[in-house]
């Protein structure tokens, strides 16, 4: 198989590195970490301007997709950048959940204008108890005249407070864990009967729980009533290859970071780095990381391809090993920075949240492991 880079692709990274390294460096971002928002609207702004908002956005309508290397690399910087804005939220999730379950009306109307940046969305699916189960949903919508009622409550969307729409999954049929009749809505942050309670999370993204008791017309039902698991599985499939490839990026930033820490600290007259000790720990952080990279390319390439459950088998398996590589090389770099590495002012311990964070999205470990076992078991 074939890792080179094409001259566009190359282009590309070269092109969101240079951008970071200019508009994002370390306390240009922890500028925007402390502001009221959480992020920086000028600078989503400046991404759709780079067309990084379109590579989930179908040509038709404008976009790139599928894009599955160039969103590799993308994420992947963002990762080294150590980035607050809703791009996994509403340029993937989102925008791949209206390119999936969206009719062919509010396709056009949602994408490009999700590309352009005029609009930012964002999936309210989770809630409490669920535990990573897509099917668990207890938010329900009922037909009400001519429009919907929707009543219940998501726990942990991020991004919330920035978004325009919410997009809401309830269930219009079946059980609470089943896969039939699930549906999906689009819900503007702002009607009437919509409920924020915003917070932080650990690594200072903004998110919220949202409470739901609100009228909606007919045309908030995104696709057919009871449709959405299967475009809500793919969206998550395609969030889980993006997150690995976020991690990549964070896991080399603090390895590199630590390196350089290493060397500069000094202990018994002499860098630390010269211990060897702690060069085997060092060495040791250098696999996780080469791991990591190895499976984030094989989540990059699933994208799309083959029959769903070996697709979740083999990002679950990345999902795995990049979950461990984020535990160990966040550990193990904080450990041997000492005091300065739960400081603020170190990028390592911002990377040691972020990876946290990671490690807990989209299914912890433990979930795709059971996942992975669950998918290798049986006919595919």
């Amino acid at each position: 198989m074939d890792f080179n880079l094409t001259a566009e692709q190359q282009q590309l990274a070269d092109t969101v590195q240079r951008f970071l390294a200019r508009e994002y460096a370390f306390e240009a971002r922890r500028r925007i970490l402390r502001s009221p928002e959480g992020w920086s609207r000028e600078i989503w702004g400046r991404l759709a301007e780079l067309g990084l908002l379109s590579l989930q956005v179908p040509e038709e309508h404008g976009g790139l997709a599928p894009a599955p290397v160039e969103t590799l690399l993308t994420m992947t910087a963002f990762g080294k950048a150590l980035f607050l804005e809703p791009y996994l939220s509403s340029a993937i999730l989102a925008t791949a959940l209206v390119r999936a379950q969206g009719t062919a009306a509010q396709r056009q109307a949602l994408l490009p204008a999700l590309a352009a940046g005029e609009r930012l969305a964002v999936p309210a699916h989770g809630e409490a108890g669920a535990r990573y189960d897509l099917c668990r949903v207890a938010t329900a919508a009922a037909r009400q005249g001519d429009g919907w009622r929707l009543r219940g409550r998501k726990a942990v969307v991020l991004h919330a407070p920035a978004a325009d729409l919410l997009l809401v999954t309830a269930r219009t049929a079946g059980g609470p864990a089943e896969e039939a009749g699930l549906s999906l809505f689009q819900v503007p942050r702002e009607a009437a009967g919509v409920r924020l309670l915003p917070y932080r999370t650990i690594d200072g993204m903004c998110a919220a729980d949202v409470e739901l008791d609100a009228a909606l017309p007919a045309d908030a039902l995104l696709g057919a009533e009871g449709t959405a698991f299967a475009a809500l599985s793919a969206a998550w499939d395609l969030g889980v290859a993006a997150l690995c490839a976020e991690a990549v990026g964070v896991l080399q930033a603090t390895l590199d970071a630590t390196l350089e820490y290493t060397k500069t600290r000094r202990q018994f007259g002499v860098p630390i780095a010269k211990f060897q000790a702690l060069q085997h720990r060092m060495a040791d952080m250098l696999i996780h990381v080469e791991q990591a990279r190895s499976m984030s390319y094989l989540a990059a390439l699933q994208d799309g391809q083959g029959q769903a459950r070996e697709r979740q088998r083999a990002l679950s398996a990345a999902k795995v090993v990049v979950g461990q590589a984020c535990r160990f090389v966040g550990q193990q770099a904080v450990q041997l920075h000492g005091g300065m590495g739960v400081t603020d002012e170190l990028p390592v311990s911002h990377g040691f949240k972020r990876l946290l964070a990671i490690e807990l999205s989209l299914g912890d470990t433990e979930h795709h492991l059971e996942r992975f076992l669950a998918a290798s078991a049986g006919p595919a």
